[in-house]
């Protein structure tokens, strides 16, 4: 290795650090797509960094000879496909993202054998592992990227397309670069697109594809390096594009790439003219990795539920017909329950409703208790009236012209009910109870909340006979006012309250919901919007990136309540409220 860059073209080199950036190489097809990106491969395996490829058309496995087929190229392990070392089934991206990961091996993953279904199967779970696991610099090519991260989502795509959003969006900081190339730049999704760091664009004519560079321009370039781009776009020459890093290299650049060290597998064929194959490839050590693959294989049978489950079976079977054998030795049953997906959903479900159970008992004893110790204050304040010949002094308190926004902290002016606040300005009526969050919940919203929003912000039930007596307590004494359906704090509400913490903002604020919603399905359901935002999702990848069921009545009560919250938005298509990012 002479040095630490990537030498792309004449004049054009890249540092190592590409290594984790995304590249997004669009064009029409034949001018140079697939050869630049090999070009990128080529370097990074010079400098012995891990590359994997995820080669739907089976035009990859070149990497392992010379460009005259007479010699070695690098020794890249090839799965699937016609020429490759070992087969690819489509169940197994888990397996092959575990196997990438443990051995470090550079790898092209032929598909070209597998439907269009099992390929979008095999990426979605290889992306997905390989996300949640890999920790070292590794750079992902993804050939015909269109297909795995289209812009209209068909059924069965939504898995595939999560995974490759991930790893484009958020991929960097787990050690993945990637590289898309299609020759569809206007049919791949243009959330997953405007992500990429370095756009490559080849020569392009089709105007709805002219189009989608357009946007990826609009969203990073100047007007001025648009229309030099769009002015030549359809005049480059085969293997000449332009490169453009307006962040990351501050490049902007026209450059024709450099003519390839290993055989050119994806070349047409030339009519009347036999297929050429490569004489000689690099060796690779098939048996040690057949090994490795074997042995995960065997692992995750033994970790198979499935399995588990007939095992199970198995030793049931017969420990009873030890028993029939043996009717004199007691065999014990053990029953090990196994529940489905939607029976956790449920579960899940219930076990938030005690916890609301729970919540009201503990709310409806603190108000008893609070009643009692009013009705004891009482009494004690007119058994003192009875037995004292100096009438009792009436606290009064002289209302402010100011808004409940407008409150100073800490203030300690006395209440319209006559009590006197306690050191820390709260009016110990209010104490730590419901009524004390139902005022805090007005207080940090001056501006006003429903019944059902402010019952949801103080963990109470807006319908119960608790969250009744809270409200007109407070509007017996002058705190709350207006209707149900837009209750406000006053002034005197704010005074009696006292000091209180306001909402924080942005990032904080996100944090103090996901803190608030604890850790069921409707704080999952906020993080994943979030780290998406501004993108929006809808029922179906978001109850999958929760791990929810999408048409269980689960994800609708986590879903009213999130709306409630008014952390939110949309109907069919939803994403995370603008005011958490603030």
């Amino acid at each position: 290795m002479s040095d630490r860059t990537l030498h792309i073209g004449a004049g054009l080199s890249l540092p190592l650090e590409a290594v984790t950036q995304t590249f997004g190489i669009l064009g029409k097809r034949g001018v140079g797509k697939t050869h630049a990106a090999s070009v990128i491969a080529e370097e990074l395996l010079e400098h012995e960094l891990q590359v994997v490829v995820l080669d739907p058309i089976g035009v990859w496995h070149g990497l392992r000879s010379s460009a005259d087929g007479k010699s070695a190229g690098f020794p890249i392990l090839v799965l699937g496909g016609d020429r490759g070392d070992l087969p690819l089934d489509a169940g197994a991206g888990h397996l092959v993202a575990d196997f990438v990961v443990t051995k470090r091996a550079s790898a092209v993953l032929d598909l070209g054998l597998m439907g269009k279904g099992d390929q979008a199967r095999f990426v979605g779970e290889f992306l997905e592992r390989l996300y949640q696991r890999n920790r070292e610099p590794l750079h992902l090519i993804i050939d015909e990227a269109d297909a795995f991260a289209p812009q209209r989502l068909y059924p069965g795509i939504q898995r595939c397309f999560g995974a490759v959003d991930s790893v484009v969006r958020r991929g960097r900081a787990r050690g993945l670069g990637v590289t898309l190339v299609t020759q569809r730049s206007a049919a791949i999704n243009k959330d997953v697109l405007t992500q990429i760091e370095v756009l490559v664009a080849f020569r392009t004519i089709a105007p709805q594809d002219r189009a989608a560079i357009e946007a990826w321009i609009e969203a990073h370039g100047t007007e001025a390096e648009k229309r030099q781009l769009l002015g030549s776009l359809a005049t480059l020459e085969v293997g000449e594009a332009w490169w453009w890093s307006p962040a990351w290299l501050e490049l902007f650049k026209r450059a024709k790439v450099r003519r390839r060290t290993t055989f050119d597998s994806s070349a047409t064929p030339k009519a009347g003219r036999a297929a050429v194959a490569p004489k000689h490839l690099a060796q690779v050590d098939v048996e040690a990795f057949r090994t490795e693959l074997a042995q995960l294989v065997t692992k995750a049978d033994q970790e198979d539920p499935r399995r588990l489950r007939a095992r199970v079976a198995t030793l049931e079977r017969e420990a009873a017909t030890a028993k029939q054998a043996a009717p004199a030795t007691k065999v014990e049953r053990v029953e090990v329950p196994v529940l489905s997906k939607k029976q956790m959903d449920e579960l899940e479900w219930i076990l938030d409703r005690v916890n609301m159970a729970t919540k009201d008992c503990t709310e409806k004893l603190e108000l008893a208790r609070s009643s009692v110790e009013q009705i004891v204050a009482d009494a004690r304040k007119a058994i003192a009236r009875v037995h004292s010949s100096t009438p009792m002094p009436i606290a009064v308190r002289v209302a402010s012209a100011a808004g409940p926004g407008d409150v100073g902290r800490g203030s300690s002016p006395a209440s319209k009910s006559g009590h006197v606040p306690s050191g820390n300005g709260r009016d110990p009526v209010i104490g730590r109870s419901g009524l004390a969050r139902m005022l805090t919940a007005l207080a940090q919203r001056p501006n006003g909340l429903s019944a059902e929003q402010l019952g949801v912000r103080a963990g109470l039930s807006s319908r119960s006979g608790t969250f009744d007596t809270y409200l007109g307590r407070a509007r017996k004494h002058g705190w709350i006012e207006g209707e149900r359906g837009a209750l406000r704090i006053t002034a005197e509400g704010v005074a009696a309250l006292g000091t209180f913490d306001p909402l924080p903002t942005g990032a904080e604020l996100l944090d103090y919901w996901l803190r608030e919603l604890g850790s069921g399905g409707a704080a999952r359901m906020l993080r994943v919007l979030a780290n998406v935002h501004p993108r929006a999702m809808g029922r179906a990848e978001l109850a999958h990136q929760a791990g929810l069921t999408g048409n269980s009545g689960t994800f609708d009560t986590y879903l009213g309540r999130l709306r409630r919250l008014e952390l939110i938005e949309g109907k069919s298509e939803l994403r995370a409220s603008e005011e958490l990012f603030g």
